[in-house]
């Protein structure tokens, strides 16, 4: 490892065993989270270990990213085609195949900072190894439990006759770590940073570009040219299509967006399509909820509800599908520079990112961004960015447009209006988003893959310790990111206004903390800043079901102290400055009225709201065929669709889907219910407009008592959701998905 840097391997055991030889057999890989990982090398390295018990390895990562693989019988039969079409010849991680059966050995452990939801509960080992760390914290901890080798995936290019690497997509953690383990190595430490090179990866600009010698060894050749992963988009309820009407209506235009991946992340982002291209219809759907009479002063100061003329920034740690739609649909259109001077000019409206004023060399002068006698740095940015046209030289104190001289010496007002002629038409280097990680369906990566150089600049990638946060670049980041909405889900909130996002109240976790407490006080900093929290009203149904709403819980993730805004299905809680019993009222004014009279009696016995205070008739009606009602109509003309952007499922694999979905959560609220209704399913002949979902389940045949009995559970489970009908044609929401085959 003490040969040149920069070394191009396409042999992964010889990589191994060099590494092995040269830190020894105590091992702490870690590796950054999402499609970032090394899959090769990590798979490597375990089977080594596997294979010596006298290798001690930990592996610190997160979210590590598993083919679905259904439990039952019958969630394979669904699960499984499905996985081989979308998946087909993206690799696995060979360590959480062993861990998910109860095989990883002994001298191999895992630690998570975060995980996939839910994924973990009730298992001891990984609730015991999970590391409770923010996001921008997750390199010191990592550094601190030991690490000495760190890989990642990176992306390549020709450009200039030489290859150039890119962090793609995950330069998040990845280039804080390879800084200090660096500065490591110069200090004599054992540590060794491998990068694996994978050209299907696209590849991103911004801080993301990174040279060779950064890595110790780099995987490189056409077996690591592998498939992404690539999780297909989520559906979207009704109720999460409302979470995110009510949550458009607090977007300003020329504002900043920061939102996650999953299904209310789709909602919020169909609901700005659906205000920028239909508004009339948007407004007409705002006025029945009425949204616009409830919230007029809280949308007036801090949202909006026309179209988006100056567009909107995308400053997320999470760079997802959303916002690419978002940008086919003109709306993540607001360009932002690296340049101080030029986003004052931008936010007080003297300078716009396609026009440059004639007077912008004076307003520059003015705020002494620029010498009066241009220096050589002086013209390097007016160039880079720009302002003036490309071509042009610097020399001796002049500027040389060809044969023509123009004097750098601006105390003369001649020289400054000559220097006009000099101008550029637009400005130059301005970018539309800021990530540090990305993960999507496969048509998200194809359309990176398929932008020209200069159209995928306008999507930079950087380090988290930037983007999730103003440490650092405190002006620059302040001006770029006005009037920003920092938007997260929450699991549970409080009616006092905490949020519990990551963990249960018995401790165990359920993701991780991820960078919410970042955007929180991120939010709660900038002046002009809002946070947007978002909770579905309840959870489970039948006899489990149960409000997320509460009166108190024994965890928060964001404590009452940091609480601003919280959305609902129901409506809009703006909380933040509120006497603690105002918080409470707009709390439950947003709760599903089935729990409300309960939690209004604990807030009265705990002396939080006064006795005589009752909830307004108008939030009274909180159910959820409220919501059925108003919005299914609108189905009928192609909005709130279930995958507004498309799906790789098939059509009849999304109805089995809902169904099987409807079916276990039948299951779990009333079991007597379903009993009844399969003995019933016994004696009924099977429908001809179910022979299609039961040939995708190869069940239209069965040969055994067992497949007889799945047939049947299949026929019950499409009649429970309303799936069969007597003409054998889908419900009429069906014909309005959008499917990429």
């Amino acid at each position: 490892m003490n040969e040149k840097p920069g070394r191009i391997y396409n042999d992964v055991a010889k990589c191994v065993d060099e590494v092995i030889e040269y830190v020894g057999k105590d091992i702490t890989f870690s590796m950054t989270l999402g499609l970032g990982k090394p899959v090769l090398f990590i798979n490597e390295l375990y089977k080594r270990a596997k294979g010596n018990p006298e290798i001690s390895l930990k592996i610190i990562t997160a979210l590590s990213l598993e083919k679905p693989k259904g439990h039952s019988d019958l969630e394979k039969r669904f699960i499984q085609p499905l996985s081989d079409r979308v998946f087909a010849e993206v690799p696995e991680f060979d360590y959480m195949l062993d861990f998910r059966e109860g095989k990883l050995p002994n001298n191999i452990e895992v630690f998570e900072f975060f995980g996939k939801a839910g994924s973990y509960l009730n298992n001891p080992t990984p609730q015991q190894n999970h590391l409770s760390s923010h996001y921008t914290h997750v390199v010191r901890d990592a550094l601190a439990l030991g690490t000495n080798v760190f890989g990642e995936l990176i992306g390549y290019q020709e450009i200039n006759g030489k290859t150039t690497y890119s962090m793609a997509c995950n330069p998040d953690i990845c280039l804080e770590t390879i800084r200090k383990m660096n500065a490591m190595k110069a200090r004599g430490e054992k540590v060794v940073v491998i990068g694996e090179a994978n050209s299907k990866l696209p590849f991103m600009y911004g801080d993301a570009v990174i040279e060779a010698e950064n890595y110790d060894i780099i995987l490189q050749g056409p077996q690591y040219n592998y498939e992404l992963f690539c999780p297909p988009q989520a559906a979207v309820a009704l109720s999460d299509h409302m979470i995110g009407i009510n949550v458009s209506t607090l977007i300003k235009d020329g504002g900043t967006i920061q939102v996650g991946i999953g299904a209310l992340g789709d909602a919020i982002v169909s609901g700005l399509i659906m205000r920028n291209e239909h508004n009339d219809i948007y407004q007409e759907v705002l006025d029945k909820v009425g949204l616009t009479k409830r919230y007029k002063k809280l949308i007036a100061e801090w949202g909006d509800t026309g179209v988006f003329s100056e567009g909107l920034y995308g400053s997320s740690e999470m760079f997802v599908d959303a916002f690419m739609q978002m940008y086919k649909s003109k709306i993540l259109k607001r360009k932002v520079f690296d340049s101080i001077p030029l986003m004052k000019l931008i936010n007080n409206g003297k300078l716009s990112a396609n026009n440059i004023p004639t007077d912008i060399i004076d307003q520059l002068l003015e705020m002494k961004a620029v010498h009066t006698n241009l220096k050589a740095k002086d013209f390097a940015f007016l160039t880079e960015y720009g302002i003036l046209k490309k071509g042009l030289r610097y020399e001796n104190h002049s500027i040389i447009d060809g044969e023509l001289i123009y004097s750098a010496d601006l105390n003369d007002e001649k020289n400054r209006l000559e220097i006009r002629k000099l101008l550029g038409k637009e400005l130059l280097k301005g970018y539309v988003i800021q990530g540090a990680f990305f993960l999507g369906p496969k048509a998200f990566y194809q359309a990176l893959n398929d932008m020209s150089e200069e159209e995928r600049k306008l999507f930079v990638m950087c380090a988290v310790e930037k983007v999730n946060q103003l440490y650092g670049g405190e002006e620059l980041r302040t001006l770029q990111r006005k009037d920003a909405r920092f938007i997260n889900t929450g699991m549970v909130a409080s009616v006092l206004g905490s949020i519990a996002s990551d963990q249960l109240a018995n401790g165990q976790v359920v993701s991780g903390i991820g960078g919410q407490y970042n955007f929180v006080a991120m939010g709660h900093v900038l002046p002009d800043a809002r946070v947007i929290i978002m909770i579905k009203s309840t959870k489970g149904s039948g006899k489990s079901l149960k409000s997320n709403i509460v009166f108190s819980y024994a965890h928060c993730s964001i404590p009452k102290h940091f609480k601003d805004i919280v959305v609902t299905e129901y409506g809009i809680a703006d909380i933040r400055s509120r006497p603690e019993k105002e918080v409470i009222a707009r709390m439950i004014n947003i709760s599903d009225s089935r729990f409300q009279k309960q939690l209004l009696d604990q807030a009265k016995k705990a002396g939080k709201i006064p006795l005589d205070y009752e909830i307004p008739e108008e939030y009274r009606n909180n159910l959820p065929q409220k919501i059925s009602t108003l919005l299914k109509p609108y189905q009928a003309q192609g909005l709130f669709k279930q995958f507004p952007f498309g799906t790789d499922l098939m059509e009849e694999e999304v109805v089995l889907a809902g169904a099987l979905k409807s079916l276990n959560a039948l299951a779990k609220a009333n079991r007597l219910k379903m009993a009844k209704g399969l003995l019933l399913e016994l004696f009924r002949p099977v429908p001809k407009s179910a022979h299609l979902y039961l040939k995708r389940m190869q069940l239209l045949a069965p040969s055994s008592l067992n497949e007889k009995i799945m047939r049947k559970t299949v026929v019950f489970a499409l009649r429970n959701n309303q799936q069969l009908q007597a003409s054998g044609l889908l419900e009429p929401t069906a014909p309005h998905l959008v499917i990429n085959k």
